[in-house]
């Protein structure tokens, strides 16, 4: 059979916005974020925090948690020290402002489950749960707070 040109063109649009599309959800489907909540979406986690460990965290990391429960990112920010440190996943801030800034964008609307957590000599390291603003199925991830004269002076947070 043998297409007229307009044929030819509507046939090569097809192609092209199949390539996009399939492109598309290849790159979206290999994201970190995508996997790990592929895999959360098979995972039961519990929807409330644990009511043990929330109670027995160190007052500077409830702080950080109960300002996400509260939509607060001046509280969020408030938990650190002035100089203090976010090590999301790879990325740097450093300082208040910075730590405000990111937690309005990524943190602040999203839901955090408390799992459980291990005490250490400078701080705790949380099992939680974060489901950015209510984004497929959340993921579990491992924070690593470090805190210095009752405020957190650093968290490093990661895939758990």
């Amino acid at each position: 059979m043998k297409l007229s040109s307009r044929g030819r063109g509507r046939r090569t649009a097809g192609i092209v916005t199949a390539a996009v599309l399939i492109f598309g959800i290849g790159a979206a489907f290999s994201s970190d974020y995508v996997q790990a909540a592929a895999s959360e979406a098979l995972r039961s986690t519990p929807q409330a925090h644990e009511p043990k460990a929330l109670s027995s965290l160190d007052p500077a990391v409830r702080a950080y948690v109960d300002a996400v429960d509260d939509a607060d990112a001046d509280a969020l920010a408030a938990a650190f020290h002035e100089d203090g440190t976010v090590t999301d996943t790879g990325r740097r801030f450093q300082g208040r402002d910075a730590i405000r800034a990111w937690a309005a964008d990524e943190v602040i609307g999203g839901k955090v489950t408390v799992l459980g957590h291990t005490p250490g000599e400078n701080g705790t390291t949380v099992l939680l749960r974060f489901d950015p603003a209510g984004l497929l199925a959340g993921f579990r991830a491992r924070y690593e707070f470090t805190v210095v004269d009752g405020l957190i002076h650093r968290v490093s947070m990661s895939y758990a």
